[in-house]
């Protein structure tokens, strides 16, 4: 005899179903519900109940019959855990896009996250001098690494790139000249234009040669008594091939160095890196970029990237060169507007510890993502593979291509496998993946679900398939 699931008796009379709507004290008085008012308070609980109840209306007026009174606790628990629910969130990143803009760019090493959980639980030196036992300065916090990283003289930590560059602008250059090749008038994303960040900063922008040609010449004969910088921006989420050139940086410091003027009015060369990179690309299979040191031993008297891109760290704005002009940005006003605090500082020096010791692609997430071998991803893919069959799934493993992403190293891929699953309505299997507790994104294409193995981290592999089990 087969077992029958007791159902819901519909009533043909409306009025008999809204009679069975529990009162609001008589459910805050169901024992069920001690425990939330405990968690959540009186106040949410209560909310919760009359947004069940009028769902529980809604549904009564379409011919739907009132929920059971065994169900009422589960409903509003459920009500509860949604309107509690963080909206920034942990996600599983299955893209294959290592430096994931919309995804929270780098992911942290693990000496970072136990360095941002220290700071966190209590008091700390940011602005005090333990051996001397008076006042500090949250300046001198990842200064000497980012010295001795990048070879220049002083270092200074803002919270984001945008921020530096505005800064740097607004400090030395307002109603004055700065002068950038036109092939260089980038926009970075959310609408961000180096133009737009010019003419709030108070400077003014001078265009110098063609968009996909600009000499030496052109900068030199572009420079008037009103001229304060020579600008370098990299184009570090586009790349032009073909018939184009652009002076290196050297000379374009030689230039603004030789142009004769007293010394607080001098010609600077401010090289804007976005990203920001200290190890060798080309070593990983990767185009050239331009790494900070470079940048410094060409002379830049400022450079700026960012911390949270290709160096692999948290959100913030690093500003490196000469001590002077370090220093005169450290006493202006807007310093303050800016700072990053303890947490954001002691990530960053975590993380470039390992730059110093030499483990950045053993303790980098983005770096570690970057230089794993093809043949470790395709044993991984195998791994997922095996677990998914033994839960009665099956899939396929191909080869496939990861990108840097982040507005680094454009149009840059690296080999990869990829997990493939094919599925019915894949958009559709792709969102309840994206509803998980631990949200998976992955990729769809030509009707099935790809997952790469370079961006999951190692720790959230047994979620993952977890998930996949489940839902697929």
């Amino acid at each position: 005899m087969t077992n029958q699931i007791a159902q819901p008796t519909l009533s043909t009379d409306p009025a008999a179903e809204y009679r069975k709507l529990p009162a609001v004290d008589a459910l805050l008085r169901e024992a069920a519900l001690t425990w939330m008012i405990t968690q959540y308070g009186q106040e949410a609980v209560t909310a919760a109940i009359r947004d069940a109840l009028d769902d529980a209306r809604r549904a009564i007026a379409s011919g739907e019959p009132a929920p059971l009174e065994s169900e009422w606790s589960a409903l509003i628990d459920a009500r509860l855990s949604i309107a509690f629910q963080p909206s920034i969130r942990p996600v599983i990143n299955a893209t294959g896009v290592i430096i994931h803009t919309n995804l929270g760019r780098a992911p942290l090493s693990k000496a970072a996250r136990a360095a941002v959980d220290a700071m966190s639980r209590g008091y700390s030196n940011l602005e005090y001098e333990l051996d001397a036992g008076r006042r500090g300065s949250r300046h001198d916090h990842a200064r000497e690494l980012l010295r001795r990283l990048s070879g220049a003289e002083d270092a200074m930590v803002v919270n984001n790139n945008a921020a530096a560059v505005y800064f740097v602008l607004t400090a030395f250059c307002q109603e004055r000249e700065v002068l950038i090749s036109r092939g260089q008038l980038v926009e970075i994303g959310g609408g961000f234009r180096i133009p737009d960040v010019l003419r709030q900063s108070g400077a003014k922008l001078v265009e110098v040669g063609a968009t996909n040609r600009t000499h030496l010449r052109d900068f030199r004969a572009a420079i008037t008594p009103e001229t304060r910088a020579i600008m370098r921006v990299h184009s570090s989420n586009f790349r032009q091939i073909g018939f184009v050139t652009q002076p290196e940086l050297a000379d374009l410091v030689t230039l603004a160095h030789g142009v004769e003027r007293e010394k607080d009015d001098r010609v600077l060369t401010i090289d804007d890196l976005g990203s920001g990179v200290f190890l060798d690309a080309t070593a990983y299979g990767l185009a050239p970029e331009p790494t900070v040191q470079q940048s410094v031993a060409a002379g830049a008297d400022l450079v700026t990237f960012s911390g949270d891109k290709l160096l692999g760290g948290p959100q913030a704005g690093l500003i490196v060169g000469s001590a002077e002009l370090i220093e005169r940005l450290q006493r202006h006003p807007m310093a303050r507007a800016i700072r990053v605090g303890k947490m954001t500082l002691a990530a960053l020096e975590a993380t470039l510890q390992a730059y110093r010791r030499g483990r950045a692609t053993e303790e980098i997430p983005v770096w570690r993502m970057i230089s794993a071998p093809v043949d470790v991803l395709r044993e991984r893919v195998d791994r997922w593979l095996d677990a998914l069959r033994a839960a009665g799934n099956d899939g396929q493993a191909i080869p496939g291509e990861s990108a840097i992403g982040g507005g680094s190293l454009p149009g840059e891929t690296l080999p990869t496998w990829l997990l493939a699953l094919g599925v019915n309505a894949p958009d559709a299997v792709a969102e309840r993946l994206r509803s998980a507790d631990t949200p998976i994104i992955c990729r769809i294409q030509q009707e099935r679900l790809l997952f790469d193995p370079r961006t999951v981290l190692p720790e959230q592999e047994e979620t993952l398939l977890r998930v996949l089990s489940e839902l697929i």
